[in-house]
């Protein structure tokens, strides 16, 4: 049996590139994702492309969900978002603290993700679910796993429903961060993000940034096929597809799949673990 698939976006800036997306979620969506989600730029620099994108997935007849990040924003900019994502016919939220622009100061009047989920419990009582992000690996601004956890708990209990995690590769993180967590009574559901392989030296370059680990194993191999990109990606997705079956054989209650506005590689990794698409579906 199948677990929940979701999928993510993030919001195209030209025609071309809505048209372009629109193709990758019609490739994407013979995974019959629970939902699609749409990311929001640093001090939501991109919530107009945001709710334009989500409000598409939505006449496609699928689940979309915006990302709303806080950082920068005014209790008053949020009620406004949250009530343009109501009359929108949106059940769902990941609710995020985000970053600020560069150069753009400190601002608004949120400090963390935790204010933002109590604030939109406190406007819109249940009517959205809300996703929270966590860190198995720890946030990189993090001062220590112990404080990093207490801020994931103060989500929780200011009213997330859920969490999707950063992406990662090691596996045990992601079961050592759960089993942290049920041991202090917080028992939502930790859905995995999965970031598919498709560009080498960029997911390099990213995860390295984000504090993501990428074991060694993987990144010399990865480093050893050069500009073989073929390679690249057909290794990229057994590795990844391997990640995922443990994640299921370890109880896993579903996967968030970083898409990158692109259909292949994540129909690469849910071929291969027996789910949906083909090699016709793979080549488009």
């Amino acid at each position: 049996m199948n677990l929940p698939l979701s999928l993510e976006f993030f919001p195209p800036k030209t025609t071309e590139g809505v048209a372009k997306l629109a193709a990758v979620r019609a490739q994407l969506y013979a995974l019959s994702p629970e939902y699609c989600s749409v990311t929001f730029g640093a001090g939501g620099s991109t919530q107009d492309g945001t709710l334009d994108a989500v409000r598409a997935i939505l006449a496609e007849g699928v689940a979309g969900v915006p990302h709303l990040s806080c950082i920068g924003q005014t209790r008053a900019s949020i009620a406004e978002r949250l009530r343009v994502y109501r009359d929108a016919g949106v059940r769902r939220i990941v609710a995020l603290r985000g970053d600020l622009p560069s150069g753009y100061g400190m601002g608004g009047e949120f400090r963390y993700a935790s204010d933002l989920v109590a604030f939109i419990r406190a406007e819109t009582g249940t009517h959205f679910t809300l996703a929270v992000a966590a860190y198995p690996e720890m946030h990189p601004q993090a001062r220590s796993p112990q404080d990093d956890m207490n801020a994931f708990v103060a989500k929780v209990q200011a009213g997330a429903d859920v969490a999707i995690t950063q992406y990662f590769f090691n596996a045990d993180a992601y079961f050592r961060f759960v089993d942290e967590l049920r041991q202090r009574g917080i028992d939502v559901p930790v859905v995995p993000g999965i970031m598919p392989i498709t560009n080498a030296t960029q997911m390099l370059r990213f995860s390295d940034n984000c504090g993501a680990e990428v074991p060694r194993w993987v990144r010399t191999r990865l480093q050893g096929f050069g500009d073989d990109t073929a390679s690249i990606k057909d290794f990229g997705a057994d590795v990844v597809a391997g990640l995922c079956q443990r994640l299921r054989d370890g109880g896993a209650p579903g996967f968030h799949f970083y898409t990158l506005n692109q259909a292949m590689a994540t129909l690469q990794v849910c071929r291969r673990m027996g789910w949906a698409g083909s090699a016709a579906d793979e080549r488009r």
